[in-house]
Parts: structure tokens; C-alpha cells; sequence
């Protein structure tokens, strides 16, 4: 998706991990995807780089559709569409 599409996407639940290291972000991903419905978006702001790997690597695990990210001065949205 372009950063457009990402940026008017509705989100359901959003995730602000700014500040937290490693894993933190991911953790905090993890205990927020079951917020949201199956079809529903999680939008995930970081701070620290590594999430830019850890979210779609745990998407591609776990079965959810990651649609992309967008840098916004510093931090990084991350958006996931929860699969099931």
C-alpha cells in the first residue's frame, strides 16, 4: 500500500510503543491485536528502528496481514490487519 492509502486507513486500535526498546514494541503489539476484530486494523507507532523487522516477521509467523509502514519524523506506523 502506498503511504497515502496506510495514512487514511481506519484504524481500530492504536498501539503507541514510542520509547520503548526492543521487544517492547512487538510485546505490546502482541497483547493489542486481540483488541480488535478479525478484518480490523492495528496501527503500531515506534520510536525504536528493529520494529520495522519485528512486526512483519511476527505477521508472517502468525498467520496476520501486515500492510506496511510509514516514517514519520522519527517513528515508524506500522499497520496489521488481523487474520484470525
Amino acid at each position: 500500500m502506498t503511504e497515502q492509502e496506510l495514512d487514511n486507513l481506519d484504524v481500530e486500535v492504536e498501539v503507541d510503543a514510542r520509547g520503548m526498546a526492543c521487544p517492547g514494541p512487538l510485546l505490546e503489539a502482541k497483547r493489542s491485536i486481540g483488541k480488535i476484530e478479525v478484518g480490523e486494523i492495528m496501527e503500531i507507532i515506534s520510536s525504536d528502528e528493529g520494529t520495522n523487522a519485528d512486526i512483519p516477521n511476527w505477521c508472517e509467523k502468525v498467520g496476520h496481514e501486515y500492510l506496511g509502514n510509514i516514517d514519520d519524523d522519527g517513528d515508524w506506523r506500522l499497520f496489521v490487519k488481523r487474520a484470525k
